[in-house]
């Protein structure tokens, strides 16, 4: 892959800025897909209103409306199987996107069988924290992000954003966002391996990137990357 000359994977070149995973493992900096929410959309509550019929298990009644924090959640009179309520627990709903995602932690350390019995799956369920990408072009399908906004992520600007291009196709630029980072579970129905992963020398330009959002800290250009990009581009893009 090419990279245009004002963009930091272009500084590493000709080391390459993604490379072929050989593994089928997750591992750190491997390209996966991964059903992600929109993060700034307001959720909604699911409430089993409850079943049409008293004897009837196979259909119910519910109610999808906003969820409002402060207002209790109403319980069901006839309760629906498949639609369990726990105490302090309400169901809610998201609307989510298949989105390439880029894996950044290790896979949580496995626990033990003899210190799992007896508690819920989801107490020690293994994940990993993954940050998704979207596409920056605009076209009849995506809003994509403003081409002067596109050029200030390129040139490295907001810590937050990380500007990319996808070894998988689709839009010619992809815009990482630190600040999604969540978990993915590592169950094989969570994600789908793209088989491509980034270079050691990418990584450690994403991780400098990373400490960037979550410190706003940045070591100077004889210990980083990003303040000698910066400097390079205010340079020669002034």
């Amino acid at each position: 892959m090419t990279f245009p000359d004002d963009s930091i994977q272009a500084s590493i070149d000709p080391s390459p800025w993604w490379i072929k995973q050989e593994t089928k493992q997750l591992e750190r900096g491997c390209l996966v897909a991964a059903f992600v929410p929109h993060v700034d959309q307001v959720p909604y509550t699911v409430i089993p209103k409850g079943r049409k019929q008293a004897d009837e298990h196979g259909t119910a009644e519910v109610e999808i409306k906003p969820l409002e924090i402060k207002k209790p959640r109403r319980y069901s009179s006839l309760p629906v199987a498949a639609m369990p309520i726990f105490d302090n627990e309400i169901l809610t709903a998201y609307r989510a996107k298949k989105r390439p995602c880029l894996v950044l932690g290790t896979q949580s350390q496995p626990v033990e069988d003899a210190y799992r019995r007896g508690m819920p799956k989801r107490s020690t369920a293994p994940v990993v924290l993954a940050a998704p990408y979207y596409g920056a072009d605009k076209d009849g399908k995506r809003a994509g992000y403003h081409a002067e906004l596109v050029d200030r992520i390129r040139h490295a600007q907001y810590a937050q954003f990380f500007m990319d291009s996808l070894p998988i196709g689709g839009p010619a630029e992809s815009i990482l966002r630190l600040d999604h980072l969540q978990p993915v579970g590592t169950h094989y129905n969570s994600y789908e391996l793209s088989g491509y992963k980034l270079s050691d020398d990418a990584l450690e330009i994403i991780d400098e990137w990373l400490n960037w959002m979550l410190y706003g800290y940045l070591p100077d250009q004889e210990h980083g990357f990003i303040r000698g990009f910066q400097a390079y581009t205010d340079e020669f893009f002034s």
